[in-house]
């Protein structure tokens, strides 16, 4: 379906009427509310308040110990999703229409965990959309080839070093020769049958399937970005994520790239940049140019979201490993990280157990409801570009009056902080 030619038509009533086929990719029944956002020229429909993506944590254990890494400051117990808890998963999974996008991630190695494979066919059963994330260390060339017979969609591989001196400076333990091997290893798998395959959820078109790089960038690893890069088309990735580090540690406060994007923006002058070809603009002398500025490029938001939550806006969810659902990624573990120069804690926020209540109960709680709203209304004190107080060294608690969990500094909603 081309999209170019999807027309909402307004009725007499001064209604907005939707495509049909539109409203059933989006599962929006009869009733159903979409929040608006204004902008300069714009008037976007915000997702409906539906489960679209589930994140599943199989493990919070991880066969690597990278810097980068949030497990270097907590003291949460470590585990593996049972079959018990990921069975409730699978059950309330069949309760939504339709069926989430299932991504497999959290705070471990997904590969880690030695049922992985099966859960992904389980997904796959459903109809689900399925996508994981691995650091690609335990991404062998049998374990490539179970995953794309099993059918997964889209496979996210942590690359943040483009030589083996700054790869393993980030991801302690790590062989990056390894680690593209099996890169390499997982797209000819892709490809082997020249076509379609046939897996147990029936024929799949390979061109369907996809590989795609996360860069965590830091000033430590920033100058390998190009490269990393050119090494991800040369094996048919088709995707490429690039996120800021968030320093969990007082060492790692110092590989922040965006220091400067924290501060109030409000006072600085505009600058309304055209498109224009990449290859034809001096990148260097622009970048100068724009320092100090609001920067808006035509159909693009400024600087990216602001206040904008992309997990609650994206109608995700996150379970952990031990079952607990919660509303976000940043949430699912309590655990302390580095606003500009002072640390924050952020305590853990759970919705409810899936082997205690439906997943889908969970999801239509009251109080999960209500946070949710809470947050796309957004309005947290605003943390991140403060000066800093007491009341924005935790979640717990804001200078608006807001209670806990307090979203007012995180760094998923200003943008710089993102996740597949």
């Amino acid at each position: 379906m081309d999209d170019r030619n999807l027309f909402a038509q307004v009725d007499n009533d001064g209604r907005l009427v939707l495509p049909p086929e539109l409203a059933a990719r989006y599962g929006l029944a009869p009733g159903c509310r979409l929040p608006l956002a204004e902008g300069a020229a714009e008037l976007r429909l915000l997702r409906p308040s539906r489960l679209s993506k589930l994140y599943i944590e199989p493990t919070n254990q991880c066969n690597l110990d990278c810097r980068t890494c949030m497990r270097n400051v907590w003291e949460e117990p470590l585990g593996m999703m049972s079959d018990a808890v990921f069975d409730r998963v699978v059950e309330g999974l069949k309760d939504f229409s339709p069926v989430p996008t299932v991504f497999f991630g959290g705070f471990g190695e997904p590969l880690f965990h030695p049922h992985i494979i099966d859960m992904v066919c389980r997904a796959k059963e459903l109809g689900a959309r399925v996508e994981l994330i691995t650091n690609g260390t335990l991404l062998t060339p049998e374990l490539s080839k179970q995953l794309v017979m099993a059918g997964i969609d889209l496979l996210w591989v942590s690359l943040d070093g483009a030589t083996p001196q700054s790869y393993a400076d980030v991801r302690l333990g790590a062989e990056l020769p390894r680690v593209i091997e099996n890169i390499a290893a997982f797209r000819d798998a892709i490809w082997q049958d020249g076509g379609f395959l046939i897996s147990p959820v029936g024929p799949l078109p390979v061109f369907s399937m996809e590989l795609g790089i996360v860069f965590v960038a830091m000033r430590r690893n920033i100058a390998d970005l190009p490269a990393v890069l050119e090494l991800g088309r040369k094996y048919d990735v088709r995707r490429f994520m690039i996120t800021n580090v968030l320093p969990y540690t007082k060492e790692m406060s110092g590989e922040a790239l965006y220091p400067y994007m924290l501060r109030a923006t409000n006072s600085y002058p505009s600058l309304s940049l055209p498109r224009t070809d990449d290859s034809q603009m001096p990148l260097d002398l622009l970048c100068r140019a724009m320092h100090g500025m609001n920067v808006t490029v035509p159909g693009c938001d400024e600087q990216g979201p602001r206040d904008r939550c992309p997990f609650i806006e994206g109608g995700a969810g996150a379970i952990s490993w031990d079952g607990f659902l919660s509303p976000c990624l940043p949430l699912l573990h309590s655990h302390t990280s580095y606003l500009a120069c002072y640390q924050r804690y952020s305590r853990r926020y759970v919705v409810g157990d899936v082997t205690e209540k439906s997943l889908y109960d969970l999801w239509n709680d009251p109080e999960h409801i209500t946070f949710r709203g809470r947050v796309q209304s957004f309005d947290f004190a605003p943390c991140t570009s403060c000066g800093g107080c007491e009341l924005s060294e935790s979640n717990e608690e804001d200078c608006a009056g807001n209670p806990f969990p307090t979203c007012g500094g995180c760094l998923w909603a200003q943008g710089l902080i993102q996740c597949p």
